[in-house]
């Protein structure tokens, strides 16, 4: 085996020798040789050792992210903050907090102190209504705190030890509960918030930067003596901003013995508040991202002018479920008819949406886009004013915002740059398709819709028609009885 020596005991050797005059002539090639064999290696070594210390950080890094890839789709999706849709020119206006600051993204920032003293006399309240002491609660949260830094990207928390991370989820869990009971019970008042500032709690506890663990708010819920008030109040407060426009012939979601159905998921346990939006306004389905369209299946989509133009009528279902978006063609001589859910538009449908989106676009969500993939497929209707008009005369949007100027504005920011789920809607994308490319179809719908399109001018068309025939009619009587 051979026996490499130090550093040190090498100069010390080379020394040694040079002093002693011990290399001869006959002696002093091996030696020399060996000396050479001795530096290439100790310089070899050398950047062994500074290259190892260099690579081995690097190396457990590639060895962290391989584990951490493997791993992104296992657990829930982390608490972050907005990443893919940073850059978009209405971030701020979407994205940042307007009075309230939930959870540690925004905390702290002067211009939420006001809404931090409300916080404190909302939870203080809930606490008082709960039945059980302050502390008893808060060891609830402090207790758990190990796994509730789990739920956070860590840039988000790093700066927060246990402590102070365990009081301020405490406080924001207290107040939140309080606050949804108090808007479904109509209790705010109480509280002297005004309507305005209700209406921006309410939008702000959608933003995906404002979000805290659903866990935070359940075991607050479980350890209340209303806990069975507050899941209720919370499952209300879903439903009254889930944007649904519901119609009188809306049926209830009843199960097999005639009660209402809870909307919560099978066997899956809620992220926050803004999960159970999502869930709530596409269904609890399946998330698969598997992609068997080909390109054939994407083609480019007309707004809602040139949809009626060529015959296509739009309607409004009976279902709330975004994902329900339909096309049926009944007859030949007829158009086919595109049927959308309706839904509410006003000042937070566009916060709402766009932090869904980005909730959809977080890199550790497996999800199959759904709501994004609805907001490409409006989008692509609505180009201006007047494709807003049409559907909002068919009840499928309610214009609560304004304008219908400012309705197709809200959906064209919101719609940009978005990379949808082929899947969803290729059926109906490519019935409109199919139905585009009967070229015969399109001059005939398109005079229909120009000249029928109302009863008055059908009336008005068949009285003429019908007295330009009396008048053919009687041209080609006298003229047999002339000649008779």
């Amino acid at each position: 085996m051979e026996h490499v020596i130090s550093m040190e005991e090498f100069h010390s050797r080379k020394v040694e020798r040079r002093e002693t005059g011990e290399a001869s002539r006959g002696h002093d090639q091996p030696v020399s040789v060996d000396v050479a064999k001795w530096e290439r290696r100790i310089t070899i070594q050398e950047n062994e050792i500074y290259s190892t210390s260099f690579e081995k950080e690097n190396f457990k890094k590639l060895k962290e992210a391989q584990v951490k890839g493997k791993n992104r789709w296992t657990t829930k999706p982390k608490i972050q903050k907005v990443l893919l849709l940073r850059g978009h020119k209405h971030f701020k206006k979407y994205c940042e907090p307007r009075v309230v600051s939930i959870g540690p993204i925004h905390h702290g920032k002067p211009k939420y102190r006001l809404a931090e003293e409300y916080k404190l006399t909302l939870a203080g309240n809930f606490i008082e209504k709960s039945g059980k002491a302050g502390k008893e609660l808060y060891m609830v949260i402090k207790n758990n705190i190990e796994q509730l830094r789990e739920c956070f990207d860590e840039e988000v928390i790093h700066n927060y030890n246990d402590e102070a991370l365990a009081w301020m989820l405490f406080v924001d869990g207290c107040a939140t509960l309080k606050f949804i009971d108090s808007v479904v019970e109509k209790k705010v008042k109480e509280f002297q918030i005004k309507n305005g500032q209700v209406a921006f709690v309410q939008q702000d506890l959608f933003l995906l930067e404002n979000q805290l663990p659903y866990r935070i708010l359940d075991d607050l819920i479980k350890n209340s003596n209303e806990g069975e008030n507050l899941r209720k109040s919370v499952q209300s407060f879903i439903n009254m901003q889930s944007m649904r426009a519901e119609t009188e012939e809306t049926p209830p979601k009843n199960n097999k013995e005639g009660e209402k159905t809870e909307e919560t998921p099978p066997n899956k346990e809620s992220v926050h508040l803004l999960d159970l939006l999502r869930n709530r306004l596409l269904g609890y389905t399946s998330t698969s991202l598997e992609n068997n369209s080909n390109q054939e299946d994407w083609n480019s989509f007309r707004n809602v002018q040139e949809l009626r133009a060529v015959g296509i009528h739009l309607k409004s279902s009976n279902d709330s479920c975004l994902r329900n978006i339909t096309f049926i063609k009944k007859w030949n001589f007829y158009g086919g008819t595109l049927s959308l859910p309706p839904i509410i538009v006003d000042d937070s449908t566009g916060p709402k949406f766009f932090n869904l989106i980005a909730y959809e676009m977080c890199p550790d969500f497996e999800n199959d886009y759904g709501v994004t993939s609805y907001i490409s497929f409006l989008d692509s209707l609505i180009d201006e004013a007047k494709d807003v008009i049409d559907l909002r005369k068919e009840g499928i949007l309610r214009n609560l915002l304004g304008s219908d100027e400012e309705v197709a504005l809200v959906f064209n920011e919101i719609g940009t740059d978005l990379v949808p789920n082929p899947e969803i809607y290729r059926d109906v994308r490519s019935k409109i398709q199919k139905y585009h490319e009967k070229k015969r179809m399109t001059y005939i719908n398109e005079v229909i819709h120009n000249h029928f399109s109302s009863p008055w001018t059908v009336v008005a068309f068949t009285a003429a028609l019908f007295a330009l025939i009396l008048s053919i009619a009687q041209t080609v009587y006298s003229i047999l009885a002339y000649y008779q």
